[in-house]
């Protein structure tokens, strides 16, 4: 993938992430929280799965290593993850303004979470981001159906 693909390709992730971001906010207090037995539980702690992981993928991506994942205890409610989502999106662009071409082959040192060190492309990084997050949005929409609502379409050929 060249650069102007990867950059569209989140400009979708942005777009289907904030789709989902909206019928979550359709959802009583009660079923954003409510655990269903999905692999995160509730929709909530998907959503935060998937906030947390390009949280952490972003600060790789740039050169770092965080030690933890954010915690879904501390978005009680949509509105309190919100916030943090408009940061991570501004932090995103910012990394995608930046991005050339020549920067694509780069190889990425880290240290994941338990202490292991990996090496990937950049290029490899930025393409598993966006697939683990259309993975976790199918879960989204399959606990949104579990709560009885019609989520939003959110595939690439919608946007």
């Amino acid at each position: 993938m060249k650069s102007e693909e990867i950059r569209s390709l989140y400009d979708y992730n942005r777009w289907a992430n904030r789709r989902i971001l909206g019928a979550a906010a359709a959802l009583p207090p009660d079923q954003f929280l409510e655990d269903r037995g999905s692999s995160f539980g509730s929709l909530r702690d998907t959503l935060v799965h998937v906030l947390a992981a390009e949280i952490i993928w972003l600060a790789r991506w740039e050169g770092q290593s965080p030690a933890s994942f954010l915690a879904p205890a501390e978005f009680p409610t949509l509105d309190a993850l919100t916030p943090r989502w408009e940061e991570l999106e501004r932090g995103q662009s910012d990394f995608f303004d930046r991005l050339t071409e020549g920067a694509l082959d780069r190889v990425v040192a880290y240290t994941n979470v338990a202490g292991e060190r990996w090496r990937y492309s950049l290029r490899q990084m930025l393409q598993h981001v966006a697939n683990h997050s259309t993975y976790h949005r199918g879960q989204a929409v399959t606990l949104l159906r579990q709560l009885g609502r019609t989520p939003p379409g959110t595939d690439l050929l919608l946007y």
